[in-house]
């Protein structure tokens, strides 16, 4: 039996055979929107689903189907299936798992946009979510309805870095029969793995780590059954359309052989703006997986492997000194994505998560005064010489008040 590759050696080769590409060291890209037949018959059974090969590129495409294969090895699924966003990623996988007057249980904390796709849902279609707390069993027992179909989180959350316990989750939905879909974005599968703690099915938004540059809009969804993800493939997205272009995925092919390399750089720099974080005194909290003061560490080092290149913190006052303190960056960009070369900042209450209620949002504990800090891969000591004349600025403005 062949040897299943390491990590770094799966996210370079998983999935392509140079043989059948004409001996071409890199996956070509296969920019076309159809293929010809070699006759009528071969198009019946290929429509028919007797015979494998290529139809058109919304049902698959050589290039995207090398990051598929890719994507399933590194994320321990059997299956995966490339979109054109992230959130079409997550449409596809809740509209496959519910139907109308289902509910859909959450982490306390989800992406502001998801939170508006289960708004609309509520609203079109009668399919209900609750956002709780997931710390035990029993915290999600209670909240279980006879309704309940699917438990829906992200770990670590957006932007709040607080974690799910996977493994509760996953205890839970085994006892009554409930399907378990998870947001790897923050972790990337570098870092956590959530099809080995029993999650059915895993998503990412491929703009972020898996990327990497910035240059790409895209999601990626995994699942433990390989049968089921070939009949999301063949109805939700088929028919939906939110598929991934050749172009996005040859982009993602080319970002993923670097995914260790980055994210450890990554991780090496927030380690060190959490150690300088922790002595300014314009920061009230720090809100990091790793850190010693994260309330959750200890699950999280069940979890993941390293804490991430995301940190959110909290500064004093509330979103005018915030804002303050983000204008007075320069090396730092102020843009909502995350896991580019470049360090970006954003303040979620007004940004990614402006579409949730305020109420909502200090349920999350989303404050005016959090700020989320994704860390890039530049020299770590400009990053904090940056950091610190922001924090200088802030503090002479409040001297002057």
């Amino acid at each position: 039996m062949k040897q299943k590759n390491k990590f770094e050696t799966a996210v370079i080769h998983k999935g392509y055979d140079s043989t059948v590409h004409h001996d071409s060291l890199t996956t070509p890209l296969y920019q076309t929107s159809t293929y010809s037949f070699a006759n009528a018959e071969q198009g019946e059974a290929r429509f028919a689903g007797e015979q494998g090969g290529n139809i058109y590129s919304r049902l698959g495409n050589p290039t995207v189907r090398v990051l598929e294969e890719r994507m399933a090895e590194i994320e321990g699924g059997a299956g995966a299936l490339a979109f054109g966003s992230g959130m079409a990623a997550v449409s596809a996988i809740l509209v496959h798992l519910t139907k109308a007057g289902d509910h859909v249980l959450c982490s306390r904390g989800i992406y502001g946009c998801t939170f508006g796709l289960l708004s609309i849902m509520e609203e079109k279609y009668g399919i209900t979510h609750s956002l709780i707390g997931m710390i035990d069993e029993q915290q999600i027992e209670q909240a279980l309805r006879p309704e309940t179909k699917v438990i829906y989180v992200e770990t670590p959350i957006n932007p709040t870095m607080e974690l799910v316990n996977l493994r509760a989750v996953e205890a839970v939905a085994q006892k009554h029969g409930l399907r378990v879909v998870v947001d790897n974005t923050f972790s990337s599968p570098y870092l956590q793995n959530p099809i080995d703690f029993g999650a059915d099915f895993v998503l990412h938004s491929a703009t972020k780590y898996l990327n990497g540059h910035g240059d790409v809009v895209g999601g990626v969804l995994i699942g433990a059954d390989a049968e089921e993800m070939q009949l999301i493939r063949m109805t939700v997205q088929k028919d939906f359309g939110g598929i991934m272009s050749p172009f996005d995925a040859w982009l993602l092919i080319r970002g993923l052989k670097t995914l260790h390399v980055r994210m450890d750089r990554h991780i090496d720099n927030a380690e060190k703006i959490v150690e300088f974080l922790q002595g300014e005194q314009a920061v009230n909290r720090i809100l990091y997986p790793f850190d010693a003061g994260h309330p959750q560490m200890a699950l999280a080092k069940e979890q993941m492997r390293r804490g991430g290149g995301l940190i959110s913190f909290e500064l004093e006052g509330g979103k005018k000194q915030a804002q303050e303190f983000l204008n007075a960056l320069s090396l730092i960009k102020i843009a909502v994505s995350l896991g580019d070369a470049e360090t970006l900042i954003q303040h979620p209450a007004t940004m990614t998560h402006a579409v949730v209620p305020p109420e909502e949002r200090e349920k999350m504990g989303i404050s005016d005064s959090l700020v989320r800090l994704s860390v890039g891969l530049e020299n770590v000591e400009d990053l904090m010489a940056d950091l610190a004349q922001a924090f200088a600025q802030i503090k002479s403005n409040l001297q002057e008040i």
